[in-house]
């Protein structure tokens, strides 16, 4: 496994070694002790999430806040994605940045997205299927969100805008300045 480290601290894309034959392949998805060591730190998953979408949902911009705060490793089993983390840790010198990563069935990558970010995801392809792991478990009172359009952020999504689907609660939330702090 392959840890890359992103223009924003914390951030990680993991790239797997994959052994193919004519049978198919194989690859370690995840191994403890080799993720601790290429993030330098340890963490211990507690959860994992799965969602299904077709294409032009777009879920997020969500995270958690005080001491429900997330940890997670995203991958995609099916499809294709335009995966998004925003820095919002209020003492980072990259606060309001974020980095988009584009997860795949075929390249088999993952992200690593620390506590202390907002996170969403595009599906691209026909259907997609996610899998993350996070290392808290979900607390409905300690939800917060980012409206995908923030003009401060300005993510470039690389997708029509009027073929989105979007769902109400996710079109309600509010720019990063008016959202819940995350500590």
């Amino acid at each position: 496994m392959k840890f890359i480290e992103t223009k924003i601290e914390g951030c990680f894309i993991l790239e797997p070694t994959i052994f193919k034959d004519e049978r198919g392949y194989f690859m370690e998805s995840f191994n403890e002790e080799t993720f601790h060591k290429g993030i330098g730190q340890k963490i211990n998953f507690v959860q994992d999430n799965q969602s299904f979408s077709t294409q032009g949902v777009l879920r997020g911009l969500h995270y958690q806040c005080g001491v429900h705060v997330q940890n997670k490793l995203i991958r995609v089993l099916q499809g294709e994605v335009l995966d998004v983390a925003v820095d919002i840790r209020p003492e980072s010198k990259t606060y309001g940045q974020y980095i988009s990563v584009l997860l795949t069935e075929e390249n088999q990558k993952q992200f690593f997205i620390p506590s202390g970010f907002a996170h969403g995801f595009l599906a691209l392809s026909k259907t997609a299927i996610v899998f993350y792991k996070c290392d808290n478990f979900y607390n409905a009172s300690s939800e917060g969100g980012i409206i995908f359009n923030d003009k401060t952020i300005n993510i470039n999504w690389d997708f029509p805008t009027n073929e989105l689907i979007i769902s109400e609660k996710d079109r309600g939330l509010p720019a990063i300045e008016k959202s819940r702090k995350v500590w």
